[in-house]
Order: C-alpha cells, then structure tokens, then sequence
C-alpha cells in the first residue's frame, strides 16, 4: 500500500510490470553494446528488478507512521537527543548512481521522544528514493518536527556522490555537507552550538 501523506510522484499510481522492467534492462544492455541473451547476462534482468525493489524501497514507507510510535515516560527529559553516523545508500535522481553518506539528528523533546531505531528507519525512507541531497536533508528534519512536534531539530547530512566521482569530473573524495535546523536550532545559537559540538564540528 502506498503511504498516503510523503509527497510521492503521481506515476507510482501507474507502476509497470515485472515483464516491463526487465525488458527495459535488456534494452539497456544492448544499448550499453551488449548481448542480453549471453549466459552471463541472461538473469541480469531478474537481478536488476529485485535490486531496484530494494533501492527504493522508501516510496513504500510512511515515515509519519514510523515517527507515531513515541514514549511519554521520560522523567522530565528535555535535553538534546542526538543520533550520529546513520549510514545511508541513495540515489542521485540526476543519473541515478549512488550518493553514500551519514546523517546526524539532533532534537529537542518536548514531554515525548521516540525510539533511535525509528529514527533510522526515516532516514531510510527517504534516502531511498531518487533524491538530492538538499531535499533529502530537509526531508528528514521536516518529518522529525511534524510529527514529535519537538522544540527543535537539526539534520546534518555529509556524503559523497557517485555522479561526481565516477563519472564526469571525477572528483574522488570530495564531500558534501548539508543542513536543516529548525525552532530552537535555527533561533538559539547556543542550541545550534551545542549540536555541532556534538558532531564535532565546532572550531
């Protein structure tokens, strides 16, 4: 079942088939030069439909649904929560090859907090899909301040992009850095310094 409330393309209402897709491989692998009918190549099809299913697993996800689950048992907690280094696998809608990196999440609970692993999981429900970094970076911190309605939230993302460092310039190693900060971490600057304290990215 599709989610009803991600912000997700109209055409996932008209999905091709199996059959389509893998036709589509084929037609690529010609394209590319070669012979989808050669035994190594005769599963690529299959491979490559099931790996798709997996990349972009997120259009499949309700991130809002992930965040519902929260804990009100927090004796009065209302300090900085922080999970760093969430690891992550996209894909640049540009080219659709990789864009590998981190994310680091930072909110201020107000009476409730949810459990890390959930945070995790929003991270993945963006990240696959056909995604650049800017909106996936608010994405996250949006969906985080929606739903736990918390005093403040940051996103940090940092990654590298396969469309720069395999193909084009080819700029091995280079590393971009985006961020959200919302409430408390837009308007405190101390708040804001606290959290890239936190990921060590103050002096």
């Amino acid at each position: 079942m599709l989610p009803p409330s991600t912000d997700l393309p109209s055409a996932r209402n008209d999905r091709p088939s199996r059959s389509e897709v893998e036709d589509a491989v084929r037609t690529l692998i010609r394209w590319a030069g070669d012979d989808p009918a050669r035994e190594g190549l005769l599963d690529t099809p299959r491979r490559v439909a099931k790996a798709y299913e997996e990349f972009f697993a997120g259009y499949e996800t309700d991130p809002a649904d992930l965040l519902s689950r929260t804990f009100k048992e927090v004796e009065g907690y209302d300090e900085m929560v922080v999970l760093r280094d969430i690891r992550f696998e996209s894909h640049c809608e540009h080219h659709m090859v990789p864009i590998i990196g981190k994310v680091h999440i930072g909110y201020l609970p107000v009476r409730r907090v949810v459990g890390i692993s959930k945070l995790a999981r929003v991270v993945d429900a963006f990240a696959k899909r056909l995604q650049i970094q800017e909106k996936l970076t608010a994405q996250i911190a949006n969906a985080i301040n929606d739903v736990l309605a918390p005093a403040g939230v940051g996103v940090v993302v940092e990654s590298e992009h396969h469309c720069m460092t395999t193909r084009g310039i080819h700029k091995h190693g280079a590393a971009m850095v985006t961020s959200t900060m919302l409430g408390a971490f837009r308007a405190d600057p101390k708040t804001r310094r606290e959290f890239q304290s936190f990921l060590g990215m103050n002096g």
